[in-house]
């Protein structure tokens, strides 16, 4: 178990800045966030366990809106109730805020520079392998429990979704049915 930090302004101002951070740097969409927090509030922080982490991080996956603000929230309460939720949105909402405000009264002159274009190229790549980085360490670590039930949830969701172009909100639905209706004994957590 880890011990919580204590709520003092240098504690509000690591969490604020940290967070500030994250969202800056995260480019390629909402599941970039996971290994940067992961990385920050788990390893580098030790305010959260790795599993306690991705609990939450699941649990911003299922609220509607955006996963990035979604998770800042849940983590921000977590640590430190509604101060520590507010804290987060605005260190999460505040990066792209200015950054589109700036994109936005130039909007033109950037949208035909080739730099531009080539950059954005480069962090769709490294957004790339960043997620499947993740996936990969994921599915690693349901393969290391060698339990079959959650490796045919990850398999089968992959060809529902890949092969026969199934709506992923259909399959998350069905997949969150087997988890409830199968996954209840403690051996597969």
């Amino acid at each position: 178990m880890i011990t919580p930090p204590p709520k003092t302004t240098s504690f509000y101002w690591e969490l604020f800045k940290s967070t500030f951070l994250i969202s800056a740097f995260t480019v390629g969409g909402g599941f970039v966030i996971v290994p940067l927090m992961k990385a920050k509030f788990v390893d580098g922080y030790h305010w959260f366990e790795e599993k306690e982490s991705l609990d939450l991080v699941a649990i911003a996956q299922s609220a509607p809106g955006v996963i990035a603000v979604n998770t800042a929230i849940i983590m921000g309460y977590k640590l430190a109730g509604l101060q520590g939720a507010l804290v987060t949105i605005l260190a999460t909402v505040l990066p792209p805020l200015i950054t589109l405000t700036i994109i936005s009264s130039c909007y033109e002159t950037l949208i035909t520079n080739n730099y531009i274009k080539i950059v954005m190229k480069g962090l769709q790549c490294g957004a790339t392998a960043i997620i499947l980085d993740v996936s990969i360490d994921l599915i690693r670590k349901e393969l290391n429990k060698k339990l079959l039930l959650p490796c045919l949830i990850i398999i089968g969701t992959f060809i529902a979704n890949y092969v026969f172009k199934i709506n992923i909100m259909y399959i998350i639905l069905f997949d969150a049915l087997i988890g409830f209706l199968f996954l209840k004994n403690p051996k597969y957590n």
